[in-house]
């Protein structure tokens, strides 16, 4: 885990994890924002929309991996050195409790950073009037690529 002292090779970690965000239309299309970013730990927040839930009106199984996945690869991405781009190796997605709610937070959090594999794990929870509840988990690994056309830093 990345602990209080740590700190990333990349002094701008935070404006690249925002424009690498900015510039995924997945995040745009289901309406997520980037929350927080600090070294290792990122959030993204989505509000519940009708368009992105399944036949039971819960918000997609697939939105949820989806919106874990980038919080967990930006949590990555900002250890990452600053010629660096993040890619998704593999991910585990437990469903915990069907996704309602008002609105939804994704945590990403690194427990192993690594300077090519970086293994994070998220949690994805449904916050509904005062109460929230943890809906999701994901252990994603992740890996820093650098110097490779087509995949931008």
């Amino acid at each position: 885990m990345v602990t209080a002292d740590f700190v990333p090779p990349d002094p701008g970690y935070a404006a690249r994890v925002a424009a690498s965000f900015a510039r995924q239309p997945a995040m745009q299309t289901i309406g997520a924002s980037l929350a927080q970013v600090a070294p290792g730990r990122v959030v993204i927040e989505l509000p519940f929309a009708p368009g992105l839930t399944q036949q039971h009106g819960f918000l997609h199984a697939g939105v949820v991996g989806m919106a874990l996945d980038s919080a967990c690869g930006y949590a990555a991405f900002s250890l990452m050195a600053d010629d660096a781009a993040v890619l998704t190796i593999e991910y585990k997605l437990n469903l915990l409790a069907p996704a309602r709610g008002e609105r939804f937070r994704m945590e990403g959090l690194v427990i192993k950073p690594g300077r090519t594999v970086t293994v994070a794990e998220g949690r994805a929870i449904a916050i509904d009037g005062g109460s929230e509840k943890l809906i999701a988990s994901m252990t994603c690994t992740l890996m820093a690529v650098a110097g490779r056309d087509g995949i931008r830093h």
